[in-house]
């Protein structure tokens, strides 16, 4: 029997679903091993009929949306990783894994300033009011003046930042891989409440906020519905074992999401309770976005398939690039754009999923990465057999060392080592135990109840 899982596949023995068992063995980095290569793994941002994305070569692409020709490209000192761009007032701007977050003129390229953090930056830019939020692998979030580059505040967490910040009247959200969720004030960056999870909080775009909730997702495989304002539990949806990680979208009093066992969902805003699922071709990671149009749900998946469902869940196609897409996808003229880590950005028609034009990077290399699942380990606890995942080794490739001289622009350094970080001793530190938490010790505060969903990816 084939397990089925990339990386854990075997058929030298036949195993039954309830007797396998899935461990955590160490924080989920993959994000931060990406190494050179073409691949895109960032969505791209569409304005006015322009189509704005990194790539892991370095470059910043603008690409015209009807013909797919390039418009102009930036080369920043190291790959941009999963930083989608934001584009306001005719001002790009994106963060590189050579620790910057740029800011360029998005008519011409041409560069503006660059902002210093203290390390890698994986995830998307905000801009509110003049101001772009950022986080870091430095473990900080940022504020810093749009016009000027300078830094305005900044916020210290317990752990590396790989999710993008998320603005709402005036708070300011974001996740940690400290397992906890913050509630920061916009103007001065101070805490107003954090709400801790049991995995690391990794959403590369902004999460959705409305009607005075907040939705996000954990490692520790659950998807939560949070009260803005109190920052307590309203409820909270598991899915499988292998972790959460993206943003949920919603219509029509329905949360739709896809997990990392390669399971889309559809939830009951009201009640966090299933109401279907669709199983992709394998069980890859869905990390994205979904992208809601015509009443169609459209995605990608690591399995290499962009799809196309109704609001049933019903496959109406698919399409099937070369690698992996991660992505975010976006729509003009009924025409859906999507990148992939084969190095191509797609534009397909959104009725028939036929493809109209792709375009390339500098170097159709892919870029090495570890595989998704290489921070869990799979148990066979059935006449004590075990699988484990194999780590080969051209999934261990150097990074190549890349570097851009910025000695003719203004760049901005701010970053200091100092720590501001702090514990709230009014928090609730009570442990409570959760069923299919994957080893985890330090579990829920902020009077977080306990719910236990029947459903599960094993159902």
């Amino acid at each position: 029997m084939d397990i089925g899982f990339k990386g854990f596949e075997t058929s030298d023995f036949d195993v039954e679903l309830e007797d396998l068992e899935v461990r955590r063995t160490k924080k989920f980095d993959r994000m931060w091993e990406v190494g050179f290569g073409g691949s895109i793994n960032n969505g791209p941002t569409l304005v006015d009929g322009i189509l704005y994305f990194g790539a892991m070569d370095s470059y910043v692409y603008v690409v015209d949306a009807l013909t797919g020709k390039e418009i102009w490209k930036f080369k920043t000192g190291d790959g941009v990783c999963e930083s989608t761009p934001a584009v306001v007032d005719n001002v790009l701007y994106i963060g590189s894994f050579d620790h910057n977050i740029y800011s360029l003129d998005a008519k011409t390229g041409e560069f503006k300033w660059a902002f210093r953090t203290g390390g890698k930056i994986d995830a998307s830019p905000v801009v509110s009011e003049s101001i772009v939020y950022v986080g870091s692998r430095d473990s900080n979030v940022y504020a810093i003046d749009s016009k000027t580059g300078k830094e305005v505040w900044r916020f210290k967490t317990g752990d590396e930042i790989a999710s993008a910040p998320t603005v709402y009247g005036n708070m300011i959200f974001n996740g940690s891989f400290d397992k906890n969720f913050y509630c920061l004030d916009k103007k001065t960056g101070k805490e107003i409440w954090r709400f801790r999870t049991g995995g690391e909080i990794h959403n590369d775009r902004s999460f959705l906020a409305r009607e005075g909730k907040i939705y996000f997702t954990s490692f520790d495989s659950y998807l939560y519905c949070v009260d803005i304002e109190a920052g307590k539990e309203i409820w909270r949806f598991k899915t499988g074992k292998y972790g959460n990680a993206g943003s949920p979208v919603f219509y029509n009093g329905v949360i739709y999401h896809g997990s990392r066992d390669g399971i889309f969902y559809a939830v009951d805003d009201k009640t966090g309770k299933e109401i279907w699922r669709f199983r992709t071709e394998r069980d890859e990671p869905i990390d994205a976005i979904p992208l809601l149009y015509k009443n169609r749900i459209y995605f990608g998946a690591g399995d290499g398939n962009f799809y196309c469902l109704d609001f049933d869940g019903k496959e109406i196609w698919r399409y099937r690039a070369s690698f992996c897409i991660y992505t975010s996808a976006v729509v003009f003229n009924d025409t859906i754009f999507f990148n992939s880590m084969d190095c191509h950005l797609y534009a397909l028609g959104a009725d028939t999923g036929k493809e109209k034009w792709r375009f390339a990077t500098s170097t159709l290399t892919i870029s090495p990465l570890p595989p998704p699942f290489d921070s869990f380990k799979l148990e066979v606890s059935k006449s004590g057999l075990s699988e484990e995942p194999i780590n080969k080794d051209k999934y261990k490739s150097k990074k190549r060392e890349e570097t851009v001289s910025l000695s003719d622009y203004q760049i901005t350094s701010e970053y200091s080592s100092e720590s501001e970080y702090k514990q709230k001793s009014d928090y609730d530190t009570s442990f409570v135990m959760f069923e299919d938490v994957m080893e985890v010790e330090e579990l829920w505060i902020l009077d977080s109840r306990v719910l236990s969903p029947k459903t599960s990816m094993w159902n």
